[in-house]
């Protein structure tokens, strides 16, 4: 009874992919997933999003590839992971046995890999495609698809054309405009939109006079960019009509309703899965507990409650 009256007032559809609770793991700090059974139960995650995945395998960057800031930490990982093959072959039959929707986040250096990617990806258990658009489009001289609007409907075009699972698109926060972003992905016919990825940074190693990761530049997560998050959630969920999955620094229920009352769907845990591994199942008993408080029936409910009426 008790796991009935916890699926139904959280469970959430988010263009055709159905989730038990509203919870899923951003990309790359999850892993695929399998890495995390011995700290919580899969089957209570709304989805597991799995570490991006390009068609063959990458070593990723060289040099040191995380650092620790205030409020947060910065990456360049680099895109380090098996490749498409290997995840076809040896991952998904293990996260097959789980009850839990897997969503792939894929990655590509031009529109036509992307594209072959979702096709090979078009199989049983994935549940959806999250396409990562925050990637160097070596195609158009090095320009990342995330920060053209052209170039980044022109992705979604591709893997729209090549399977029939969902299609997230996953917007980068290093643009100026993210609400034009977020159009040309919907008018290019993306089902959802995730948002936000990490904003740029760096960190300099004052001693040595050098910067500390080993490509310079890296992605800063955590909850140093949640208002960031928060402001662009708000701000696109205003102009789209298809559903947001919110990200960027949430640590606990109270972040989660934020994103929630800003205009998300479904919200997604990431650095925070670092400290506490457990998060992406726990955070639901404080959902509960909100909805409890102020006498909501289920969490749709309170999505979108703070933009203008």
């Amino acid at each position: 009874m008790v796991k009935a009256l916890y699926d139904n007032r959280l469970a959430v559809n988010i263009a055709g992919l159905k989730m038990k609770t509203p919870v899923t793991t951003a990309s790359g700090t999850f892993g695929f997933g399998l890495e995390f059974q011995d700290f919580l139960d899969l089957e209570k995650v709304g989805a597991v999003t799995v570490k991006g995945t390009t068609l063959e395998p990458r070593a990723g960057n060289k040099g040191q590839r995380a650092v620790e800031t205030p409020s947060g930490m910065l990456n360049c990982v680099g895109l380090e992971n098996p490749g498409s093959d290997y995840f076809i072959e040896h991952t998904l039959p293990e996260l097959k046995k789980i009850d839990v929707p897997v969503i792939v986040n894929i990655a590509g250096s031009t529109p036509e890999e992307y594209g072959e990617l979702a096709k090979k990806l078009d199989i049983e258990g994935v549940h959806a495609i999250e396409i990562n658009i925050s990637c160097p489009n070596v195609k158009h001289g090095g320009i990342a698809f995330g920060t053209c609007p052209e170039s980044a409907a022109e992705v979604v075009r591709a893997v729209k054309a090549s399977t029939g699972k969902p299609v997230i698109t996953k917007l980068s926060p290093n643009v100026t405009d993210i609400v034009e972003m977020a159009l040309a992905a919907q008018e290019a016919g993306t089902d959802a939109l995730s948002l936000i990825n990490t904003l740029i940074g760096m960190k300099i190693d004052i001693e040595r006079r050098k910067p500390v990761l080993g490509n310079v530049m890296g992605g800063l997560s955590g909850p140093a960019v949640r208002p960031v998050a928060v402001r662009m959630v708000y701000q696109v969920a205003q102009k789209v009509n298809v559903p947001i999955i919110g990200m960027g620094g949430i640590m606990n229920a109270e972040d989660a309703i934020e994103f929630f009352l800003a205009g998300a769907s479904a919200i997604a845990v990431g650095t925070a899965n670092f400290c506490d591994p457990r998060l992406a199942e726990t955070i639901c008993q404080g959902m509960l507990s909100y909805l409890d408080r102020h006498e909501f029936k289920n969490i749709q409910e309170i999505i979108g409650l703070a933009l203008p009426k």
